[in-house]
């Protein structure tokens, strides 16, 4: 006859150590405080570095030249390089002036918007910019 299940849980091994019963999960009134000081100090640690975060973040712009052309760069202060373009202290735009941002895409991670870069100037990162109406034809 086969044993329940009930039974095959009753069975006792000798090999096997039971450990231990954990202490009692109440905490007193002084841990309470400080895991509730610790727990601020954390929250605030977290509120400065998103804030830190905020401000290290990288642009690809893309801007519309004089001479409808257009123009696509990378960098981690957008209007200081816009100020820079207008300028004209960006030889690569100071023959085209004024440039007109049309878009930009803002990333974490300075590598992927390098990257991102690098394909918008690609022919399919092209035909991105054209069927998603960012630049015209």
């Amino acid at each position: 006859m086969a044993r329940s299940w009930k039974d095959r849980l009753s069975v006792r091994v000798s090999w096997v150590r039971i450990p231990p019963s954990p202490p009692s999960l109440r905490r007193s009134s002084q841990e309470r405080r400080r895991a509730t000081l610790k727990l601020r100090r954390d929250k605030s640690a977290f509120s400065s570095t998103k804030r830190l975060r905020s401000r290290l973040m990288y642009y690809v712009y893309c801007l519309k030249c004089s001479d409808g052309k257009t123009y696509i760069g990378c960098t981690d202060d957008l209007k200081d390089r816009l100020n820079r373009h207008q300028k004209g202290n960006v030889p690569a735009t100071k023959d085209r002036l004024p440039a007109q941002l049309i878009s930009y895409f803002a990333f974490f991670n300075k590598y992927t918007a390098f990257n991102f870069e690098k394909y918008l100037k690609s022919g399919s990162g092209r035909a991105f910019l054209i069927n998603h109406d960012i630049i015209g034809v």
